[in-house]
């Protein structure tokens, strides 16, 4: 069975961006796809301080939740990181989980299934949804999109409930991982596997 991560950033455990990633794994479980949300809480997130002792470790010099994560990205298929809407940007927890976590296991996540939901009360969502998506392109993981960008609007679950088109968006993305999810298998079994990459070669502006 598949089974998909969704990360909650959110210092409310079930606030707005709970109410629309549960909506998704609700729609998950329902096409046969085992999910687990995992909320990363109130307490201070350590953010990434470039000592580069990921690269020589293989994780993070902050022994917390990233490396807790980095351990079980094996165990999932696909991943969903929410998060509310913050001076139109992910709110900090979120992106010091993720810059930690994409760092140091940033090739762990190759080949699987990504997408990006957030919520805000009225507007900055689409500036937050490109910032996330930028660690999946970053990532050779495979971005699943819905009916429109996925972000739905309320300042507290009640009015999240009656975001009927963001809900709608949130069911579709589900139902489009689950088409995926099911494609890849269906692909596996037929011999399809994932791409060989070159070595990275890295370069910069310098002359």
């Amino acid at each position: 069975m598949s089974k998909v991560l969704l990360v909650n950033s959110s210092p409310n455990e079930r606030g707005c961006t709970y109410t629309a990633l549960s909506e998704v794994a609700r729609t998950l479980e329902a096409g046969g796809v085992e999910t687990e949300i995992l909320w990363l809480g109130r307490k201070p997130m350590q953010d990434c301080i470039a000592c580069m002792k990921c690269v020589e470790t293989g994780k993070c010099a902050f022994n917390d939740l990233v490396n807790e994560t980095a351990a079980r990205i094996g165990e999932f298929d696909g991943f969903i990181f929410g998060s509310p809407v913050y001076y139109a940007g992910p709110d900090g927890r979120g992106t010091s989980f993720l810059d930690r976590l994409f760092f140091s296991a940033s090739d762990k996540f190759a080949g699987k299934l990504a997408a990006a939901v957030v919520s805000c009360r009225r507007g900055g969502a689409t500036a937050s949804f490109d910032r996330l998506n930028k660690y999946f392109f970053i990532s050779n993981m495979m971005v699943v999109g819905s009916q429109y960008w996925n972000m739905v609007h309320g300042f507290t679950p009640e009015d999240v409930q009656k975001d009927k088109e963001g809900l709608q968006i949130m069911r579709t993305l589900g139902r489009n991982f689950i088409w995926l999810l099911q494609s890849i298998e269906a692909g596996k079994a037929q011999g399809i596997s994932y791409p060989k990459h070159e070595e990275i070669t890295m370069t910069n502006f310098i002359r």
